[in-house]
């Protein structure tokens, strides 16, 4: 799954390389969880459009708006039948901006370990997802999105066994693409090479949603001792 990631490249730059004409508030974020807003990029009449929306989704049609607690990823294999997957699949996909995300891994400590997991030449990642409007009773509007993920590569899968879905450039473009027919938007959602990503561990302190700093994605060294040292 991916329930905490990070995005520190500005907005100025994003806007530039994901080519959305906008320029929404997007503030760097080191430790971003679930149910707060993020930045995604959406297809609008003919152009891209970043927008922040809500990170778990809430189907339009679900009751509850807490639903979205439980919605903050999207197996790939389940989008084109689960109930709160399809439509949004169908009609409303979205690209997530990150510059990586972490996974925790049990291990000989006390503790589960938390990694960062960035691609090995720098870039911004860019993660398939799906977004929804939801409207309550009394008119009050939210949008909202998933991540969607797939089996993890070896990289990852050394530490947990799903992972998001990372698209190449090419890709993306074919993501947002509204005339694309499901079986083709399926092929894109596959884990990348294994030299794609690199994994590398971090402190504890990104296990608080709070903690939301630089020292987020540090490196550390891990002795045989569970004790942690920078490097």
């Amino acid at each position: 799954m991916c329930g905490r990631f990070a995005l520190k490249t500005p907005v100025i730059s994003l806007r530039e390389t994901m080519r959305f004409d906008n320029i929404p508030s997007c503030p760097v974020r080191y430790n971003i969880a679930p149910s707060q807003d993020i930045l995604v990029v959406r297809q609008v009449t003919g152009r891209r459009e970043g927008q922040m929306m809500r990170w778990g989704l809430i189907p339009s049609w679900a009751k509850d708006p807490q639903i979205g607690h439980h919605v903050i990823n999207a197996r790939a294999e389940s989008l084109a039948d689960k109930p709160a997957f399809r439509e949004a699949f169908r009609r409303r996909r979205c690209l997530v901006p990150a510059d990586g995300f972490y996974e925790w891994q049990s291990g000989n400590v006390n503790r589960r370990q938390p990694f960062f997991i960035r691609r090995t030449d720098g870039q911004v990642m860019t993660l398939a997802g799906i977004w929804d409007p939801w409207v309550a009773a009394n008119g009050q509007a939210i949008l909202s999105c998933s991540i969607i993920t797939v089996v993890a590569n070896a990289t990852v899968g050394a530490i947990h066994n799903r992972m998001p879905a990372i698209l190449e450039p090419s890709d993306a473009d074919r993501w947002l693409d509204e005339s694309l027919c499901l079986a083709d938007l399926l092929s894109l959602l596959r884990p990348p090479a294994v030299d794609v990503l690199e994994a590398y561990p971090v402190d504890r302190q990104v296990n608080k949603p709070d903690e939301d700093g630089s020292a987020c994605i540090r490196r550390i060294d891990i002795d045989p001792t569970g004790k942690l040292e920078l490097f």
